[in-house]
Parts: C-alpha cells; sequence; structure tokens
C-alpha cells in the first residue's frame, strides 16, 4: 500500500544485487541459509527474487494449491529476461534456479533462517499464519513482515517468542527500490533488528530502522504531500493539473499528487490515510479528503478503472495546468531586505537584464507598479486591505524551475499583476497564477513533511537521517524533509505553520514542539 514510483520494469535489479549472486556469506543470517516467503503475490515473487539473487536457496509458499509453483515459473521467466538484458549471466541463472523451490505444504519451510510474510493485510489472517509457523520452524529462525499498514507489535502478540519477530517492509516493485524500512515491535530483541538489518543490506537495499508507529516512516510522514493537495483544491485554489505541475515544476517532485494517486489507485491511498488517521486516534494533521473519498465512492480509482482525477481512455487529452500568457517584464525593481531561500532570485534577475536595487525591508520585490511581491509565508493577499500584494511559491531551486506559482488578492490590480508574470517570465519560466489560498502549494506541502519529519524524530520513531533516507528513496522525493527545512530555515517553516494554525485554527497546522524547538535553536545559534 506504499506509494512507489519507478521508470524501470519490476525485473530489473540493481548492480549491488547482480554482484551479490554466489557470495558465500551474508551479514545477517547466512548467505547459504534458507529464505522462506510465504504468499507469492507481486511483493512475495519480488522479495524471493530479491533473497534468490543474492545468493540464497528459497522456497515459496502460498496457501491457494499450484500458486507456488506457478510463482517458481513466474520468477525462472524473470531471470530469464535478466539473461536476456545482459543484467545476469547465464551460469548465475542456472545456480538461482537450481536454489528456487516450490513448497506445497507449511512444514517444508521447517529448516528456514528467515521467514517473511508477503499475504493479505489482515491481522487475524497474519496472526493464524505466524501461529503456525512458530510450531513448525526452530527457535532461532526469524520471522519476518512485509505489511505496511498493520502493527509489527500485534501481529506478534499472540507467539511464544515475540523477540524473533521483526516487520520487513519492502516497497514495489521489491527488486528494484532500495529502501527496506526494518520495523521493531513492542517485543523485538534488537539483536533480530540488527540480523535483520545486516540481511536486507546485505542484499544490496538501503534499510532503515524504525519503531512500530501507524505507518512506519514513509506513509506515516507522507500524508501531507497528497493531503495539502487536496485541501487546495477543495479551496478552489487551483485545478488538479496545476497542482500536480506545481509540485513537478516548482517543488522538483518527480510526480504530482494527483497524477500519483492516480496511479496508485484512489482507493488503496485513501485507505492508507484513513488507517494512518484512525491510528492515530483521528488526529485532524492526518484527516482524510472528503473529495478524495467521493472519487472513490464513485467507483473512479485512477488508471486502473480508466478514471481518476484524469481519464485514462484511449484519446482523452490530460487537462494543462493553467499557465499565464506572455507578458512585459519590468526594466528594473527594488528588493527589500533579504529574500531567504528565494534569494537566489536576485542573481537571476539581474542575469536576465533587469536592474536590481537594493534597499532595506522586510524581504521582499517591490514592482515599479508599487505592488509587493513577497514568498509564501502562511499569510494571504486580501488580509493586506488597499494595498497590491502578490504571493510567489517556494521552490526546490529557482535556478532550475521550470514554473513559478503566484497568487493575488482582490485588491491587486491587473498591472501589476502582469509585471510579477513578466518579472519571471523573463527567467525563462513558466507561470501559473492561482488563489489567494494560505501557504500557496509547495511552501504549505513542505512545511507539513518537514513537521511531521521532525514530530518522527522526537518520538523516538527513526533518526533524522533514517528518515530523510526514507523519504528521499522509499517515495522519490526531491530532499529529505529536514534536510530541506534546514535549507528554508525551521523558523521560517515554524511561522508558516503559525499563520496557517492562525487561518485554521483546527490544529491540523499547530506546529509540533519538534519544529518549534528547533526553529528557536535556529534563532539562538544566528543571534
Amino acid at each position: 500500500m506504499s506509494a512507489n514510483v519507478t521508470v524501470r520494469g519490476s525485473d530489473d535489479v540493481t548492480a549491488s544485487e547482480t554482484a551479490a549472486v554466489g557470495q558465500d556469506r551474508i551479514p545477517g543470517i547466512g548467505g547459504d541459509r534458507t529464505v522462506a516467503v510465504v504468499g507469492t503475490g507481486t511483493m512475495g515473487q519480488g522479495i524471493a527474487q530479491v533473497a534468490l539473487v543474492a545468493g540464497h536457496p528459497v522456497r515459496l509458499y502460498d496457501s491457494a494449491p499450484g500458486r507456488a509453483a506457478e510463482a517458481v515459473a513466474a520468477l525462472t521467466a524473470r531471470l530469464d529476461r535478466l539473461v536476456e538484458k545482459g543484467r545476469l549471466d547465464a551460469a548465475a541463472r542456472e545456480a538461482a534456479v537450481g536454489r528456487l523451490h516450490a513448497a506445497e505444504d507449511p512444514a517444508e519451510l521447517a529448516d528456514a533462517a528467515l521467514v517473511i510474510e508477503a499475504i493479505v493485510e489482515d491481522l487475524s489472517v497474519k496472526r493464524r499464519l505466524f501461529a503456525d509457523l512458530e510450531k513448525i520452524v526452530g527457535d532461532d529462525t526469524v520471522l519476518a513482515t512485509n505489511t505496511s499498514s498493520l502493527s509489527v507489535t500485534a501481529i506478534a502478540g499472540g507467539l511464544r517468542l515475540p523477540g524473533r519477530f521483526v516487520g520487513l517492509h519492502f516497497f514495489n516493485p521489491a527488486p528494484l527500490l532500495p529502501l527496506v524500512e526494518v520495523v521493531s515491535g513492542f517485543a523485538t530483541d534488537p539483536d533480530v533488528a540488527t540480523r535483520a538489518y545486516e540481511t536486507v543490506k546485505g542484499w544490496g537495499k538501503t534499510p532503515v530502522r524504525c519503531a512500530d508507529t501507524p505507518g512506519f516512516i514513509v506513509n506515516r510522514v507522507a500524508r501531507p504531500f497528497y493531503a495539502e493537495a487536496l485541501r487546495v483544491f477543495e479551496e478552489g485554489g487551483a485545478d488538479p493539473a496545476t497542482i500536480d505541475a506545481a509540485l513537478r515544476e516548482c517543488g522538483g517532485f518527480r510526480m504530482g499528487p494527483f497524477e500519483l494517486t492516480d496511479l496508485i489507485g484512489q482507493d488503496v491511498n485513501e485507505a492508507v490515510t484513513r488507517s494512518v488517521w484512525d491510528s492515530f486516534h483521528q488526529d485532524p494533521k492526518f484527516t482524510p479528503s472528503l473529495a478524495q473519498r467521493r472519487l472513490v465512492e464513485s467507483g473512479r480509482l485512477g488508471r486502473k478503472s480508466g478514471h481518476g482525477w484524469f481519464s485514462y481512455a484511449e484519446g482523452a487529452e490530460r487537462p494543462e495546468p493553467h499557465t499565464a500568457p506572455p507578458a512585459e517584464a519590468p526594466e528594473r525593481i527594488a528588493v527589500r531586505g533579504d529574500l531567504g531561500p528565494a534569494e537566489p532570485l536576485v542573481g537571476l534577475f539581474e542575469e536576465a537584464g533587469i536592474k536590481v536595487r537594493r534597499r532595506s525591508g522586510e524581504g521582499y520585490v517591490q514592482l515599479p507598479g508599487g505592488a509587493r511581491l513577497g514568498l509564501a509565508d502562511g499569510e494571504t493577499a486580501f488580509e493586506y486591505y488597499g494595498e497590491e500584494i502578490i504571493y510567489f511559491d517556494l521552490a526546490l531551486d529557482y535556478a532550475r524551475a521550470t514554473r513559478i506559482v503566484l497568487a493575488t488578492g482582490e485588491h491587486t490590480s491587473a498591472e501589476s499583476l502582469a509585471e510579477a508574470v513578466g518579472l519571471f517570465q523573463a527567467l525563462g519560466k513558466q507561470v501559473s497564477v492561482i488563489g489567494d489560498v494560505p501557504g500557496m502549494i509547495v511552501a504549505r506541502t513542505v512545511a507539513m513533511l518537514a513537521d511531521l519529519a521532525a514530530d518522527a524524530v522526537a518520538r523516538g520513531v527513526a533518526t533524522a537521517e533514517d528518515v530523510d533516507t526514507a523519504m528521499r528513496l522509499g517515495v522519490n522525493y526531491p530532499a529529505g524533509p529536514l534536510e530541506w527545512a534546514g535549507k528554508v530555515g525551521h523558523a521560517r517553516v515554524r511561522d508558516l505553520l503559525l499563520e496557517l494554525h492562525t487561518r485554521y485554527p483546527t490544529g491540523r497546522y499547530a506546529p509540533s514542539l519538534a519544529t518549534a524547538r528547533r526553529g528557536y535553536a535556529e534563532e539562538g545559534q544566528d543571534s
């Protein structure tokens, strides 16, 4: 149920995995020890392929008769395709096929050193499976679940030896995506977690350690990427195509949230959101979207149903993002104060031949007509009665961004807006103008991602390094949320959230204590 995007086929293996073929020993469990995979769906086959190519004997088991044998045949065909592509040599393929077996009875898993479950996301079913497995395997066998949404602690709750139970959350497709969340339940023995960590690291993966919390790292921290886009849409700030374009072309994300949820499946994405929300006792920071619920209820589930936020019918045209028509750039501007994370724009304006005069002030661009152009800070333009205010959104990298997003209030003239549009078009950017929503699109999304990341670290879910690694590798973020917050400024993130909280006093945007502490610590260092 994770949101993963790739451009290569699921048969592919990484260079480190290919190099691992035939190795004698692997950190963690021995390279000659058997790995058993229970469940032969997409994830089960993918995990089995990873272990197999790493040099382990692998046994596949499925409760449905004949499914394990079918999975062995499918995996053999995948290995054949890897040979055809030159990613695996023929000798390694023969050796791997010789180590792959279908198990028709759970008793055939008795000598496994590691058993990984990848079956239906149902707590009672998983608990029964592991209770049965515990009667078969040895006491030193590591038992692991690939669950993405259930509590590792709860699954292990009925075991005689819960200390040998751990979560190994692979991301789909498992042979390709490097991230594995190694999840310690309440009773997991630290040595078992370390063995599991070292094992998947030896398979060429990038493991991260995390505690057993709803959503683990990725599915917990990623919620705002979808939720803030949906909130902007629900408020009439922008249409899905424009929001997607803003996050891709300005924010640097690989895909926008609307096209991504269409790819994942609206029902799947909404179910994860609802699961995390319920697990956190309906904390407003995780509140699901009514608009997405209606989409699911209508049967528009995304690509798999032919229609989600966008139509995937043959010949259907994708909606284009709102893009402002060409406008004349101003010859000169005044920059008052420091623009903070948008300061690189000053050099870009000068390179474009626009004369820049630096003056003291609160950090904004003054246009020739008198309008103030400022970085999104959580306030809205309409609050400045009688003043011409234009906001521009946060960008990952203003030099590389291909689109800039603007928002204006009702008091901003068409002439002033044209000056702002022309200013950014002079830099070679496309410009989208959206409604006057607090925090715009990228800025509020990044602030919320950073807040949930900081809160997770403070609560001992994972280290800051592991959180950032998980978000970069698990969902292809252009930067880790805490890394990005450090560049923007933790105090600026805190202040933007406080402004949002003032305008939406529900608790959703109230900065966590961890974010507040980071902001005040940063200010103390700068003073």
